[in-house]
């Protein structure tokens, strides 16, 4: 004779995946905080470094040869590849790899850091999230739509200041940090399509953006050390490699495994506003009436569309 199991209420079903989900969606938009905070001080530190003495690709070598050191013991578990999910990956590695990272340093040797922070992680939200609705069918809703308009108003106060005054050259930064914008967009769409955890994704990541720097970038590296710019490859060791290359991707990577691709990616609204932050004592930038009117309704963007004002929803 067998025992049924008992039953349980629909209701408290109901209740425990409320609660599941509201612990999912804290936990998420603290990680996301956390790597927005860390990619405010990267835009600063890689417009030094670029501007300084090392070369973009020596920047870059750093930036990926810790994540693939760290996190070896986990893309030793699966491999030098992902199989069967070869497509997804390569989104995330143009869009978080060495060809984004190049891409964008390159783009701030023709740019100042108050231009980087609307053009790259401003407007990689918004893209993500006309995917979305367009390909993926996502239904936003009018709370988190009013949240990327405002999002929107944000990007076009502080970048298009900087574009109608940039001067002679500026508008090839501009057109590299908007190409990084969309790399970065497929990076965040096509991250939980790979089958990979946060670690397992950045670690790969790292290596293969590590053995394609290398040839040109660590050339660079040994030339900043002979120069007596030991300190400074430390710092970019520390910043880039540490923080950006594996503490802020796998805080975000597991935001976007709570939140979900779009609402994760409005988060990055925010690093605008970190970044004028950070330029005023380090760069020496102090933000004008635009660009505080910019910093303002990225920030109130943001909360809109993250999806915090209204119930969570996946995806």
């Amino acid at each position: 004779m067998s025992v049924s199991e008992p039953c349980v209420p629909a209701e408290a079903v109901a209740a425990a995946r409320a609660a599941s989900e509201r612990s999912d969606r804290l936990v998420g938009t603290a990680l996301a905080l956390f790597a927005v905070a860390i990619w405010g001080g990267w835009i600063v530190s890689t417009r030094h470094a670029v501007a300084g003495h090392l070369t973009p690709s020596a920047v870059g070598w750093l930036r990926f040869v810790v994540p693939a050191l760290v996190l070896a013991p986990w893309w030793l578990k699966i491999g030098l590849w992902p199989r069967g999910r070869v497509v997804p990956f390569l989104f995330c590695f143009m869009g978080s790899g060495a060809i984004f990272f190049l891409v964008v340093a390159n783009a701030m040797r023709f740019v100042p850091a108050a231009d980087v922070g609307p053009l790259l992680p401003g407007t990689m939200p918004l893209i993500v999230a006309v995917i979305s609705v367009l390909a993926l069918k996502e239904r936003l809703g009018w709370v988190r739509a009013a949240g990327f308009v405002c999002i929107a108003l944000g990007v076009v106060t502080l970048g298009g200041r900087g574009l109608l005054n940039s001067a002679d050259g500026a508008w090839r930064g501009h057109l590299l940090l908007l190409t990084g914008a969309s790399l970065w967009a497929g990076y965040t769409l096509a991250f939980r399509r790979t089958g990979l955890d946060a670690k397992e994704l950045v670690g790969l990541i790292g290596l293969w953006s590590a053995i394609i720097l290398t040839p040109v970038g660590l050339p660079g590296v040994f030339t900043a050390l002979r120069e007596g710019y030991g300190a400074e490859v430390l710092q970019l060791l520390l910043v880039q490699g540490i923080g950006s290359g594996v503490v802020a991707l796998v805080a975000f990577g597991m935001a976007i495994e709570k939140l979900g691709s779009s609402r994760a990616a409005a988060f990055t609204g925010l690093v605008p506003a970190l970044a004028a932050g950070l330029a005023v004592p380090l760069l020496d930038e102090h933000p004008d009436m635009a660009a505080v009117i910019g910093i303002v309704a990225t920030g109130f963007g943001v909360v809109l569309a993250s999806g915090a004002l209204v119930p969570a929803r996946r995806g």
